[in-house]
Formats: C-alpha cells, sequence, structure tokens
C-alpha cells in the first residue's frame, strides 16, 4: 500500500493514489507499507531509484544500511517497537524502517504498523515542515521520543523487579519468604526486560549511525547540523543510560539466582532439623522395641510412660540447643 501526502495550506493532505496513476509532482511524502512487486516498480519509476528489497533492509553491515545514490540518501534504522503498547508487560519487537531522501520527497518503506509513523502523519496533518529533509528530522526527533520513553518504560520495570526481590518484610517484621511461582516469574519478567533493552539499546545505536551520516550527507544550506548533533548527543545519553540498565538487570539476575539458592537451602535446613529432631526418640523407640527377655524398664508401671516423655525430651533438646546457637 502506498500513501502519499501533499502539502496544502501548511500541512500534509494523505490520500492512496489508483493503481497505474501517475504520483502528483507536489508530494513530499511517500509512505510504503508492504509494497507490492507493480507498487515498487511505479515508485522506481517515478523516483528515478531503486527502492530497498525486504532483504536489502535485513542487511547488518553500515555500508548496505546507510549510503547515497544518484543524489538521494538512503537510511535504514532498527526501530524497537511494542515496548509501550501494554502496560502490564513488556513485548518488544524489532522492525527496520528504510528511508530514502530525495530532493523531491521522503520515502518511508516499511513492512509492518509502526506507531511513529502515524504519529508524524497526525502531526503533519495539523502542521508540516517546508522541505524532505526537515520532514525526514522531524521523523527522526520524534523517533527518538518514542524510544526514550520506551528506556523509561523498561526502567520502571525494572525499578517494580527490584522492589519485589528485596521487599520482603511483613508488617510486623517476619522474613516473607517467596515462592518458587514467584522467583519463576521474578526471572521471566527480567528476561523479558533484557530482551526488551537489547532491542532498545541497538535502536539508540542504530539511529546514532544514521544521525551522524546525515550530519555529514546533508546540504549544509539545510541548516540541519545543530538539530541532528542535539539528537547525537540525546542517543548517546540514552545508550549509556541503556547501558547502566542492563549492568542493573545482570545484578537483579545474580540476586534473584541467589534467592533461588538461600530458598533451596531453606528447605534442606527444615528437612535437617527434621531429621535431627526425630533421630533421639526414634533411637528411643529402637531400644524399647528390642524386647529383649531382662529388660527392668519392662516391668514398671510408668515405664511406657517414661519411654514417651524420654522420647519427647529428646526431641526438645535439639531444637533448643539449635535455637541457642543461631542455628534456626
Amino acid at each position: 500500500m502506498i500513501t502519499v501526502h501533499t502539502p496544502s495550506a501548511g500541512r500534509l493532505v494523505a490520500h492512496q493514489p489508483e493503481a497505474g496513476a501517475d504520483f502528483p509532482p507536489s508530494m513530499l511524502w511517500v509512505d510504503m507499507v508492504s509494497p507490492t512487486v507493480a507498487e515498487d516498480a511505479a515508485m522506481e519509476a517515478a523516483l528515478g531509484l531503486e527502492i530497498p528489497s525486504r532483504d536489502d533492509m535485513a542487511e547488518i553491515e553500515t555500508s548496505s544500511r546507510l549510503y547515497t545514490e544518484n543524489g538521494a540518501i538512503f537510511l535504514t534504522i532498527s526501530l524497537a517497537t511494542g515496548i509501550l503498547r501494554n502496560k502490564d508487560e513488556l513485548a518488544a519487537e524489532l522492525h527496520p524502517l528504510a528511508l530514502i531522501l530525495t530532493p523531491q520527497a521522503l520515502v518511508t518503506l516499511r513492512y509492518t504498523d509502526i506507531t511513529v509513523i502515524d504519529r508524524l502523519g497526525a502531526q503533519c496533518s495539523r502542521a508540516a515542515p517546508a522541505t524532505p529533509s526537515a520532514l525526514l528530522v522531524l521523523l527522526l526527533d520524534i523517533i527518538v521520543d518514542r524510544l526514550a520513553d520506551s528506556i523509561e518504560r523498561i526502567a520502571a520495570e525494572i525499578d517494580a523487579i527490584n522492589r519485589q526481590a528485596f521487599r520482603r518484610i511483613m508488617p510486623k517484621g517476619r522474613q516473607q519468604r517467596l515462592s518458587n511461582l514467584a522467583l519463576q516469574s521474578l526471572l521471566q519478567r527480567l528476561g523479558t526486560a533484557q530482551d526488551a533493552l537489547s532491542k532498545a539499546r541497538e535502536s539508540a545505536v542504530s539511529l546514532a549511525r544514521a544521525s551522524s551520516f546525515l550530519v555529514l550527507s546533508l546540504r549544509k544550506d539545510a541548516n540541519h547540523s545543530g538539530q541532528l548533533k542535539s539528537m547525537t548527543r540525546d542517543l548517546a545519553s540514552l545508550t549509556d543510560h541503556a547501558s547502566y540498565l542492563g549492568n542493573t538487570i545482570t545484578f537483579l539476575l545474580d540476586t534473584t539466582l541467589g534467592l533461588i539458592n538461600i530458598e533451596q537451602n531453606a528447605v534442606l535446613k527444615i528437612f535437617s532439623v527434621f531429621a535431627v529432631v526425630f533421630l533421639p526418640p526414634t533411637m528411643i523407640a529402637g531400644i524399647y522395641g528390642m524386647n529383649f527377655e531382662r529388660m527392668p524398664e519392662l516391668g514398671w508401671q510408668l515405664g511406657y510412660p517414661m519411654a514417651l516423655l524420654l522420647m519427647l525430651l529428646s526431641a526438645i533438646l535439639p531444637y533448643v540447643i539449635a535455637r541457642w546457637r543461631g542455628w534456626l
């Protein structure tokens, strides 16, 4: 699908051209969403350029993602999407977005729904830049703002995981143990946060390379170098913050694994305590269950209560000693 945006009274008006129709010469922005072969051919004929294919957009080397050709600037950036979609759970996805800047128009090429494109269209329907380069800088600025919001969302999730992992004191001062399900939930949330953070950081690095490339490729009279340099600094700070959050996730992962070991040791300690407590009564019961002929206690009237009392005392004594020594 191809949507053409043309300027009208200081804003952009969107419409979809009919199949086989010529593109208007006044178009300022062309948005291509999962274009067909015929739509690709029509756009290539209108611009006199070769449109990158989906496989070209998946290339990871910089020379295939950032280049100039026949007076046009080609940028392919990776966008982390879906992080702000659900308030309860992170669901990050990474999608490529191709940007083609020509002297006549800006072309955006994508194969999925991307929120920032919709936000750009909504903003341009009210007030639009006058040149394709200004439109591109505006789009990049919207992407950076959206990326910053995504990293803030990941930071909030990490902070919530931190509170759940360490806030274990109940109102009366007793320690609240974490169940296996709670620990598994922590590990799953940490993995999801790490996945979202890695995609956001990759997106920030991709955007930083694109903005640096634009500083060198755009004409000096476009007067966008100041905005692009400021954007590059913002992206550098976002990358540093993402690295800090990555270290925090690593710390929380180690903490969660340590909590799992503590809980496992606590379970083993409980079994060990039960074994120590019931060992002396078992020994006493075994002695008086041997039924030898000459055992003086067998003839005592209070022999049975005495044996029960002795087993009870032998069970209480190890427990009292363990509590006194601080082992429990």
